[in-house]
């Protein structure tokens, strides 16, 4: 958990919400056995040791803050304080495995115990509609490529989905992250099995942060309706990637055996106003919002994906 007297001491309100909405995942060592099986192309470092996380440490980092949410340390322009809940919601996931363990944890699954495919009918698994869809590379037979030029094969270098979900209802008709997680580890049992080496590079998810309520309560701020949505990268292909080493409030490196954090690599908001998100010298807030806003975009465009609520956040979306 973070704690909010050293939230705080980042420079901006919008380096404390991304600091205090990070997840910090218990790490764990693979065992020198599990090292030399690990995909080449997804993990071409050689290493004494690999440090990873389960995906069922990660959902628990949400767990409170599901239940009661995550309060972010705001510092308004008159130098008054408060704390504003936000409630994490699961927007969208796509996680691709290696076709030995996507294989396995489906037939985790006995059929009476399944879920009706219309129940899910924002989720799918079918590896032939991966195989079409998605392309690591974005690149196709209209911009010049085609899989032949490609050296590996699609599902070596993206893998095969294994579960993919994307949230299209209304944000009040919505569960909070873990209730919708639960939901779906009914059918995709490998939500809470698989590790983070077990995924390819490819592997995401996006949270959606709406705020509930300020401490002290009572105010009314209208910059504080702001709704954030955030992307978290899902292999232990990035981990070593210093994502944060652009805040000029940067946390001291990670040391061995600490947990593991996952700041957003993408983001974008919705009902910005006012400056309480822009608090930071020399324009650096704006600067980072455009530059997070644009990563997300280049992510989806790169995997082909529609996301509806970023398509809704950044005011792209047609109804």
């Amino acid at each position: 958990r973070v704690n909010n007297k050293d939230a705080m001491q980042l420079e901006s309100n919008l380096d404390r919400f991304l600091h205090r909405i990070s997840p910090v995942v218990r790490s764990q060592f693979l065992p020198q056995t599990e090292i030399r099986k690990l995909n080449s192309l997804w993990h071409p470092w050689e290493r004494e040791k690999v440090e990873y996380f389960t995906l069922e440490d990660l959902w628990g980092c949400y767990d409170e803050w599901s239940a009661y949410g995550a309060g972010v340390p705001i510092v308004l322009s008159n130098g008054e304080t408060l704390v504003q809940y936000y409630v994490p919601y699961l927007s969208a996931i796509q996680i691709f495995t290696s076709s030995s363990s996507a294989n396995r944890l489906r037939d985790d699954v006995e059929l009476g115990e399944c879920e009706t495919r219309d129940s899910f009918s924002d989720s799918w698994s079918e590896e032939n509609e991966s195989e079409k869809l998605w392309r690591l590379d974005g690149c196709s037979s209209d911009d010049g490529g085609s899989e032949q030029d490609s050296p590996w094969n699609l599902n070596d270098r993206l893998g095969y989905l294994y579960v993919q979900y994307f949230e299209k209802s209304t944000p009040y008709t919505r569960v909070p992250l873990m209730d919708k997680i639960t939901e779906l580890t009914r059918r995709y049992p490998g939500l809470k099995s698989l590790r983070s080496v077990d995924l390819s590079p490819a592997s995401w998810m996006a949270v959606a942060w709406y705020p509930i309520y300020p401490i002290p309560m009572g105010r009314t701020i209208r910059d504080l309706s702001t709704c954030f949505l955030t992307y978290h990268t899902l292999s232990s292909s990035f981990q070593d990637m210093d994502i944060e080493d652009n805040m000029e409030c940067a946390q001291r490196k990670r040391k061995e055996g600490e947990g593991i954090s996952l700041p957003p690599f993408g983001l974008a908001t919705y009902k910005m106003q006012g400056n309480v998100w822009a608090s930071g010298k020399s324009g650096r807030d704006q600067e980072r919002l455009m530059s997070l806003s644009s990563v997300a975009d280049s992510w989806l465009k790169q995997l082909r994906v529609q996301h509806p609520d970023f398509s809704f956040f950044t005011g792209s979306w047609r109804g």
